[in-house]
């Protein structure tokens, strides 16, 4: 997730459709990806949003998918297994049945977890100076093929 500096106020009503959301007070736009240490697609939402989930894995060809627990519901997991896919996501602790979970794939989530810490090394990211989407979506674009080429 890049969390985003605060946004002014007399652009709140345009948040939600320049994909500006609310995290415990402060203006944020996560990066929804998918990746074995590199991204492979992004989507920027208002807030941590599992509908996005679906379309960033609409057509993926892989063997695993390793998500957190919060993309641990019933509909993405069916998607998930249609598609050919074994989920490897912790069940969350509210599950009345925690399924199993293949613990050592799950622990090469950090690859991308770096790579996103390294995407925040530039303060325009991290801090979300731009104020609307596109920008910001170029902006993140270009830190990817930046962090890439080094």
């Amino acid at each position: 997730m890049l969390v985003a500096a605060d946004a002014p106020q007399s652009h709140l009503d345009e948040a939600q459709e320049q994909a500006l959301g609310r995290s415990k007070g402060e203006f944020t736009t996560p990066c929804h990806g998918d990746a074995l240490g590199n991204p492979l697609d992004f989507i920027l939402t208002g807030a941590a949003d599992i509908t996005q989930a679906y379309i960033l894995i609409e057509g993926l060809k892989a063997t695993y998918a390793s998500m957190d627990k919060a993309y641990d519901a019933d509909k993405l997991i069916e998607q998930l297994r249609k598609q050919e896919i074994i989920p490897v996501i912790p069940p969350k602790a509210n599950r009345k049945e925690p399924r199993e979970y293949d613990k050592h794939v799950y622990k090469e989530r950090h690859l991308i977890e770096c790579f996103i810490g390294k995407i925040k090394q530039f303060r325009r990211v991290f801090s979300r100076f731009e104020k609307w989407a596109k920008n910001d979506m170029s902006f993140i674009r270009f830190a990817f093929v930046l962090v890439c080429l080094r």
